[in-house]
């Protein structure tokens, strides 16, 4: 989820079940959750949507499937913490911080040439410059965002990820 979607870690584990569009293509950061409670994003940029790129769409639908508030949530139903989600990625073997993810995805989106003003708003930055200002019409247009978010992808593939085996992206497929 933060490699496809750049949210830094505190507003993944915001993310409620009604933040996501009914496909889950398109996330709306609201809140953040900072040692267990909800807070205000980090900055005033960081409450935006962020567009999901089709295969990982369809992983959030299935993990939003039967979930009431939290979309990461313990079993009590509370968000879940950052060091314990850093606890579980350390199991894997990874010694890496959870901003990594965002780093990652920021090399994602300037490999496909996605648009400054798009990845800006994707990860939550300010605008730096008066034509930036200028171009808020842009993050208004959806079509604009699918096609950019689905040109750039992932960065990763899905297959083999939480039962996914069999699923084949026909855009990933390549001569081996």
């Amino acid at each position: 989820m933060l490699a496809g979607t750049g949210l830094r870690i505190g507003e993944a584990l915001g993310l409620k079940v009604d933040d996501l569009s009914k496909d889950c293509s398109v996330l709306h950061v609201k809140r953040s959750i900072w040692r267990g409670q909800e807070q205000a994003p980090k900055t005033p940029n960081a409450v935006r949507v962020v567009d999901v790129a089709r295969p990982l769409a369809r992983l959030l639908q299935e993990h939003a499937s039967g979930k009431s508030v939290y979309l990461f949530a313990s079993k009590s139903g509370r968000p879940l913490q950052q060091r314990n989600v850093l606890r579980a990625l350390h199991a894997t073997g990874k010694k890496v911080g959870l901003h990594a993810f965002r780093r990652f995805r920021t090399e994602t989106l300037r490999r496909a040439r996605v648009p400054e003003d798009l990845t800006k708003l994707w990860l939550g930055h300010s605008k730096q410059t008066v034509t930036d200002f200028y171009a808020i019409g842009l993050q208004k247009d959806e079509a604009w965002r699918r096609e950019w978010c689905e040109r750039a992808g992932l960065g990763f593939p899905l297959i083999g990820l939480l039962g996914l085996q069999n699923e084949v992206e026909s855009d990933s497929i390549n001569a081996a």
